[in-house]
Parts: C-alpha cells; structure tokens; sequence
C-alpha cells in the first residue's frame, strides 16, 4: 500500500499527462485479476457452504430460529452504525462552510440508480435463473437459491442427503484452497489499487479532503469500538482472538476496497476460532447481503455532509426517515459497483438533497470505500462469532498448531 502510495506521487509528479493516464489503466490490470479470480470463487463457494451448512443443521426450525436471530442483529447493527455516523458528522460538521449553490438542473453522476424502489428490491432477490445468478455474481439471489436447496435437501433427512452434502464439502474444501492460492496476487492488487489512484489524483485528493476522510474513519473506528465492546459481551475475553484471527481478511478488504475478496479467508478464520462451520456458512453470506455496517456509517456521515455543504436544514423526523430509507435501500446491493454511491444517488433527492453533491466525494471514494469494506468483514465475523456462542455451537478453543498457522 505504501509502496502504491509512493510510486503513485512520483508519477503524478514527474509523468507527462497522457503517460500518467495510460499507467494508471495499465497498472490496475493486477487488480482486476485479483478481483476476478475472487469473484471466480465467491459463487460456489457461497453456495456449496451454505447449502451444507442448512442441511447440516437439519430440522427447519432450527434453520428459522438462527436466521431470525442473525437478521434481529444485522438490523440492530445497521442501526447502531448510523447513530455513530449521525453522531460524528453532525458533531464535526465537516461541510459547513462550504456553502455550495444548489444547482439549477440534473447533473449526470454516472452512476445507475434506476429501478432503486422496494418492488424493484424485492424482484431482485428472486433468480430468475440460478446459473445466471452464479454467472453475476450476485450473492443475495444465489443465498435465496441455497436457502430453498438447503431447507429441501434437509427435509428429506440425512438418509438421502448424505452423499449430496458430503459432495458439497469436498467442493467448498476445493475452492478454500483455490483461494489460498489466489492470495498471492493479493499484494500486487493492493499496489496496483492505490498507485492507480495516486498517480491520477494526487497526493492532494487525501489532503483536501483531510476533514471528511478523518472524521469518516472517526466514526469508522468508534463503530469498531462498540462492535467489539458487543462481542466482548457475549464473547468475553475471546473477542480478542476473534480480531486477531480476523485482522488478515479485514486488511485484505481494506486494502482492495472489496469486502468479497476477504469473504473465503473470513470464513476459514471462523471456523479455525471455533464457530460451527453450519453456522458460519450460514449467517457469513447472508451478513454479506444484509450486515453492512460499514456502507450504513458511510450513507449516515455522507448524506449529512452534502446536506451541510449545501446549507440544507433537515428536521430530526426528516432524518430519521432519510436513514431509515438508506438502510432498507442498501440491503442486497454490496455486489454493485461503488454501491454506496448508488445508494445515497437514488435516496437524497427525496429529501431535497441535491444528487450533484455526490460528485464531492466520487474523487475520494476509493479511500473511503476502503474502511466500510474493512469493517464490513468485522461485523460479519463478529455477528458469526456471536451467533455461534449464543447457539452453545463455539468450541472453547481451537488447536494450538491452527492457532499458529491462522
């Protein structure tokens, strides 16, 4: 990252214009590897985990009893992250002062925000065609699809379903190991992310924007806190290890900007700290589609921001249902490109907020996508890691040598 950093400036610095724009096209090609080979693995992955661990858990209820309290804690965390957000950006008031005009007519983002409503929503996690589904990547149809597999292979009992699920676990055992060795491209994607970023911009994108960005990770990192003060309540001491065990695919995510690049290592990570891999495959994709505590801070402190550089009062009901709107709005989206953004695109105009002030963080979102990528996967690790322990399915502790090698 820092060598990124680095090179990134120098070229800035010293390159001609147009070289500056060909290097940076070029040099992501290691990223967009990276990402595709994870994306590569995402789809069977999810669905031979979580299929198993449905069929693993056996009668429906259970099934029904785990999800509701999985989804009881995905909502409660959204939550908890926006008042952290609504707290730090309206204590900070990082827009103030800015006092930009509302623009007379639409300004193009380039951002796709059409189709962004509940019917629209609820459509979209409904495959229309499962091979279509995996071939998108799109993690909440194909959680959807695994869910009706799951329940339907568990009902016919473990008699008829045994040779399937023993399958599926040799299959998701394959592409753990695909992605071990995927993760050796890992560091070249991380140079070639941030020195890509750099070289176009400048060192000057992370300085001008030195008030936002602190008091984004602010809030970034007081919601850290209370995560982990929450695990700590249920987890006791074992919260620590849980963060220690998480800190290689939290940095992955936030390294890359991709919270589905950590999600094999995540999972893995799991599973070695104790948690019920039934569980774990279970809660972790689903937290990937509905846990997105980072993207909740990000829409809370950004809406906020762009109300305040444009001198726009809000009431505290018009608040409250302006969050209340981007937190439904974001549920199923983590696979969009710059989801964040489309999200706040399709959401502030409702409430008079001018959609061209999204245009004031476009330059940085990269930087700031980095952090709600990161505490995405902690969130989900810390949800899994509780979920576990509240179903008296976390082993005490894990083997010395797994310890030692995670």
């Amino acid at each position: 990252m820092f060598a990124g950093i680095l090179s990134g400036a120098a070229i800035h610095e010293y390159a001609a214009a147009e070289n500056i724009k060909s290097y940076a096209e070029n040099i992501t090609l290691f990223t967009d590897i990276f990402l595709r080979l994870i994306k590569m693995v995402i789809a069977p992955l999810v669905f031979s985990t979580l299929t198993v661990g449905i069929m693993k858990m056996g009668e429906t209820s259970t099934i029904g009893r785990v999800g509701g309290k999985a989804m009881v804690w995905f909502v409660s965390s959204s939550v908890l992250s926006i008042l952290v957000g609504l707290f730090i950006v309206t204590l900070q008031h990082p827009g103030a002062g800015m006092n930009l005009q509302v623009p007379a007519g639409d300004v193009q983002t380039g951002l796709a925000v059409s189709g962004m409503n509940l019917k629209a929503f609820i459509s979209h996690t409904i495959p229309t065609s499962i091979a279509g589904a995996m071939s998108n990547n799109e993690i909440l149809q194909i959680v959807v699809f695994s869910l009706f597999f799951g329940i339907a292979g568990a009902s016919l009992g473990e008699k008829f379903n045994a040779p399937l699920v023993a399958a599926l676990d040799v299959v998701s055992h394959i592409m753990l190991k695909v992605t071990g060795y995927v993760m050796y491209v890992a560091p070249l994607a991380i140079f070639a992310a941030i020195s890509s970023v750099v070289a176009t911009e400048g060192l000057g994108i992370l300085l001008n924007y030195a008030s936002f960005i602190g008091g984004y990770y602010l809030a970034i990192i007081l919601t850290c806190m209370v995560l982990i003060g929450v695990g700590y309540m249920v987890l006791k001491r074992d919260v620590f290890r849980l963060i220690a065990m998480l800190k290689d695919p939290v940095l992955v995510a936030f390294t890359t900007s991709s919270s589905e690049a950590a999600y094999p290592k995540t999972l893995d990570q799991l599973t070695r700290f104790g948690c019920s891999r039934n569980i774990a495959s279970f809660v972790l994709p689903i937290g990937y589609s509905f846990n997105l505590v980072g993207s909740m801070v990000y829409c809370s402190f950004a809406s906020m921001f762009i109300a305040q550089a444009y001198n726009i009062h809000l009431t505290f009901s018009e608040i409250v249902v302006l969050m209340l709107t981007l937190m439904l709005a974001s549920k199923g989206i983590a696979g969009v490109p710059r989801s964040a953004l489309v999200v706040l695109a399709a959401t502030i105009p409702s409430f008079n907020i001018p959609v061209a002030g999204i245009l004031l963080l476009m330059g940085i979102d990269h930087f700031l996508d980095m952090g709600r990528s990161a505490i995405n996967v902690l969130g989900n690790g810390v949800a899994t890691a509780m979920l576990s322990k509240n179903e008296g399915e976390l082993e005490e502790q894990t083997e010395i040598g797994e310890e030692i090698e995670a």
